[in-house]
């Protein structure tokens, strides 16, 4: 049959019927009644056409080993966030988006180590413990851990000013599901805008900004894995997150303290910022009795 704007979405979708993955026909096949239903919405010129192709390629090249435009693409429209909390599991804490700089392997270090590697900004300390939905402690917890410097920078966004690794940790909890780590407290930051998803926000009116946070994924054997974070209370953006990632049960109060033995506890000098994020894993679906 001739290819019409009546037609067309019958025709690409009986090119379909031979997949033998349903679950990827289910997804092509919703996939092209969308994006049908969509262009015959807007009815777009040949030139739109072309500069929606030249926008996505442009997102695809800005790509590279340390930097992941796609990403943040899908954050920008809400689609990362709208994925996570699909999947994000009933019981437990929170979870977020992973976002565009978890590029990199994050190197172990142990309990009170710190990860921050330049020895400037706002001493902190971030402590908490792991811990299944009925309150059992989680020994053996892995968390990796990644957070900007005080000036709203990712080790990967500045290779000649940061070390790799700075801001970043890999740890296991302790005995009593317990972690603590020391740092520096996070800035809120811009997103990158010197690509193309920068140009939408520019040309959207949208603003490109993140609260402060720390990010977290928490792993341990029998229980779904979590990617979260810490967001610093009080932070600028905390009600305008460009990625839409903030949830109030993630807002966390980063406190100064002036406690001498507190600060020996840590390895630090009164006085320092005090954080508590306590992390709650659900049970792997397979573990439940």
């Amino acid at each position: 049959m001739d290819f019409t704007v009546e037609t067309a979405t019958d025709a690409v979708l009986d090119s379909f019927r031979e997949t033998e993955d349903q679950r990827l026909r289910q997804i092509t096949e919703s996939l092209t009644r969308h994006l049908h239903d969509f262009v015959r919405d807007i009815e777009p010129t040949m030139e739109e056409w072309e500069a929606a192709i030249g926008f996505l390629t442009a997102v695809g090249q800005t790509c590279d080993d340390t930097r992941q435009e796609f990403v943040l693409l899908s954050d920008v429209l809400g689609v990362s966030m709208l994925v996570e909390t699909l999947n994000g599991a009933e019981d437990g804490t929170e979870s977020t988006v992973l976002g565009p700089f978890h590029m990199t392997v994050s190197p172990h270090r142990e309990l009170g180590e710190s990860i921050d590697l330049l020895g400037t900004g706002r001493p902190c300390v971030v402590s908490g413990r792991v811990a299944s939905a009925d309150g059992t402690p989680l020994p053996d917890a892995e968390l990796d851990v990644w957070q900007c410097t005080e000036d709203g920078f990712y080790d990967v966004q500045q290779p000649d000013v940061q070390p790799p690794g700075n801001g970043r940790g890999l740890f296991r909890t302790d005995d009593e599901g317990r972690f603590w780590f020391r740092g520096v407290v996070p800035s809120h930051y811009p997103i990158p805008t010197d690509g193309p998803v920068g140009g939408l926000l520019r040309a959207t009116g949208r603003h490109p900004y993140r609260p402060a946070h720390v990010h977290f994924i928490a792993r341990a054997d029998g229980h779904q894995p979590v990617t979260t974070h810490a967001f610093v209370a009080g932070s600028p953006y905390i009600d305008s997150d460009a990625v839409f990632a903030v949830k109030r049960g993630l807002i966390t109060d980063f406190t100064e303290s002036h406690d001498e033995r507190d600060a020996e506890r840590f390895g630090m000098r009164a006085p320092f910022t005090h954080a508590t994020f306590d992390i709650v894993l659900a049970t792997a679906p397979e573990a439940t009795p």
